[in-house]
């Protein structure tokens, strides 16, 4: 049996207080607006199912699968988009939803390439924030949690496809200045 390693860094109950609490602020500033929810697979989907029930005003949901990492715990520096939007998001207010923004290259990617299909706003919320390896300069718009630079794992994040359902997040002990696993 594998061992599941990592010091909790948020705890379930954290994650759950927040989560109400950005969807309480997002609700107020999209009252009477056409929000559509745009979830980043794989990672946010956990953040994203409980925003979207905190949200409580209607709203439109729909995803995007990108891949930056690949199989290694360091981004590759390359955004590719796997899976595109389903809904036109054209003249419509667009909120994307974010496991983590640590680089900004995935969310001023998305921002950019989005923003040509004429969105009446695109903003980011993102459960994690990393500011300390930002590699470009991107707006996060809601912040769940500020972190440290240390790789994290659990609620959605993985290493290497795994870790994902744990109920908190912790941080990843074992990984090397090259993002592998020592």
């Amino acid at each position: 049996m594998e061992r599941i390693f990592g010091r909790p860094i948020v705890t379930q109950e954290q994650m759950r207080t927040r989560i109400k609490d950005l969807g309480r602020q997002i609700a107020s500033d999209y009252a009477n607006k056409d929000l559509i929810l745009v979830g980043i697979l794989k990672g946010a989907f956990a953040f994203y199912a409980d925003l979207a029930r905190a949200i409580r005003i209607p709203l439109r949901v729909d995803f995007l699968v990108v891949s930056s990492y690949g199989s290694r715990a360091k981004t590759s520096g390359k955004v590719k988009m796997v899976t595109d939007l389903t809904e036109n998001i054209a003249g419509r207010d667009v909120l994307l939803v974010e496991d983590i923004v640590d680089s900004g290259l995935t969310a001023q990617h998305l921002t950019k390439t989005l923003s040509k299909r004429k969105p009446k706003s695109i903003k980011v919320c993102a459960l994690l924030n990393k500011p300390d390896r930002r590699q470009v300069t991107v707006h996060v718009d809601y912040v769940g949690f500020e972190i440290p630079d240390k790789y994290v794992i659990g609620y959605g994040l993985d290493y290497q496809q795994k870790y994902r359902n744990l109920p908190y997040l912790a941080v990843l002990d074992q990984v090397d200045e090259e993002g592998e696993a020592t």
